[in-house]
């Protein structure tokens, strides 16, 4: 008969605040099919206690077969769902991974909507304007610290700084004008010259000087290392302002 896996969790649970890694440590324990005895730290004071009786400084804490485990972070790490800290790597592609999931299911959704098919070129053309759309509020959200990590590698940028404050607001502008397909013809100048900029300055930086760089493509908090995916974004846009001012001006 097996052995009924028990574990203690100690977490803050206030009539103002109830601590959402408390939460989570919970959810993780009864879905690894652990029994949780619930202990509430109701009060400020029983909190410090508790941590000064156990030598900790934070909460939740877990005990299983009376060891200490730790909090959320170190209870995802001895379930193996997570890596010790110290192993973890400092880059990841899960933000630009995320925004060109939605971005491309966006295009399909919207293509399917105005033109009854899921896949065209108005997919693919959509696709790449709901992205630089996308790229561009991700920048914007911190346009300090976008501006601070794109002057790292940004050729034009390094000359003139304030080219590191319009370039997101250009690269927003024309991804809605290449949406709507209206003020083609400012669009595709503004995408061609910061795409073009930007794919120089990412050739030279990476592939030249060799240097290894955090890209600030998908913001300045990013660990997405700069390489590929800003070479992309930039190449999509100098691709795009070309394709477009084929079907504007024809062959």
């Amino acid at each position: 008969m097996a052995t009924a896996k028990i574990a203690s969790l100690h977490r803050m649970v206030m009539e103002k605040h109830i601590c959402p890694y408390g939460l989570k440590s919970k959810d993780l324990l009864e879905r690894e099919g652990f029994t949780v005895e619930d202990h509430h730290l109701t009060t400020r004071e029983e909190t410090d206690a508790f941590q000064s009786k156990h030598d900790v400084k934070t909460t939740p804490q877990t005990f299983i077969d009376g060891d200490r485990i730790g909090g959320y972070d170190a209870l995802r790490v001895f379930f193996g769902k997570d890596k010790p800290k110290e192993e973890r790597s400092d880059t990841s592609y899960q933000p630009v991974i995320a925004l060109f999931s939605m971005t491309f299911l966006m295009a399909l959704a919207a293509a399917f909507v105005a033109i009854g098919a899921w896949l065209s070129v108005l997919t693919a053309e959509w696709f790449v304007a709901f992205s630089m759309c996308g790229l561009a509020y991700l920048k914007l959200r911190d346009i300090e610290s976008f501006s601070t990590m794109f002057l790292n590698y940004d050729l034009l940028a390094k000359r003139w700084v304030r080219y590191g404050y319009i370039y997101p607001f250009g690269e927003g502008l024309a991804g809605v004008l290449m949406i709507a397909g209206v003020g083609l013809w400012l669009a595709i100048p503004v995408a061609l010259f910061i795409g073009s900029i930007g794919a120089v300055s990412v050739i030279y930086a990476v592939y030249i000087q060799k240097r290894e760089l955090k890209c600030a493509c998908v913001g300045g908090d990013s660990n997405v290392p700069l390489g590929f995916i800003s070479l992309t974004e930039n190449l999509f846009m100098v691709g795009m302002a070309l394709w477009m001012g084929f079907k504007l001006f024809g062959a």
